[in-house]
């Protein structure tokens, strides 16, 4: 399991010939420490005599990331999982018609469940980031730049989720799924990149005056 590894076991198996991890797995990572920033500035905000008008609330979002980050770390490991069945489809052979149509049904179906792995990290991290905004907005002003952070890596999350489901679609026939995959995913990438983005413009505007 690659979530069981260290920062550096991780990132030197990220960084070898090997095909896992790759893109997937590290966009689920930086959703992961995106969302776990906003659990920080969660919990530096929790008992403070000064925010204790939103302790309720922030307690609230501090239950909701932690659940996104387990949710995040898991889908490292998932995505190595089923990348592992598209590349056993690639290897089957194809010397004859029925050979042929048994890979390309195959691929299919590893192609399609690959993507489903890419479209949760988009899912989750979306769901993050519209917690990271709102805690740019009532968390401790004193963490306000870890916000900021969080909601960078979680566009980043975002949008390589979305670079990976692409390369999948590239191999599937279906032309209905692929439809209503592509409509799904620029949705999200959409709301994603503007809440993300006025995150950190709130964020450096706080920064500044603050300075």
């Amino acid at each position: 399991m690659y979530i069981e590894k260290t920062v550096r076991q991780f990132t030197e198996a990220l960084s070898s010939k090997e095909p896992v991890p790759g893109g997937g797995g590290a966009a689920a990572l930086a959703g992961a420490l995106g969302n776990a920033l906003g659990s920080m500035v969660a919990n530096l905000t929790v008992g403070k005599e000064k925010y204790k008008d939103v302790e309720s609330e922030i307690k609230q979002i501090l239950q909701k990331t932690q659940e996104l980050q387990e949710k995040l770390l898991l889908l490292i490991d998932e995505d190595a999982k089923v990348f592992s069945s598209v590349a056993a489809a690639y290897k089957m052979p194809k010397n004859t018609e029925e050979e042929k149509e048994k890979k390309q049904q195959a691929l299919e179906k590893a192609l399609k469940e690959a993507c489903q792995v890419p479209v949760k990290i988009m899912e989750y991290s979306l769901e993050a980031l519209k917690l990271q905004r709102r805690l740019a907005d009532i968390g401790n002003k004193l963490a306000i730049s870890d916000a900021g952070v969080g909601a960078l890596l979680l566009k980043a999350a975002v949008l390589s989720g979305k670079l990976n489901v692409y390369i999948n679609l590239g191999g599937i026939q279906d032309s209905e799924f692929k439809e209503k995959t592509t409509e799904h995913i620029e949705k999200i990438s959409g709301m994603a990149e503007a809440i993300a983005d006025e995150t950190y413009r709130l964020v450096l505007q706080k920064l500044i005056i603050q300075k």
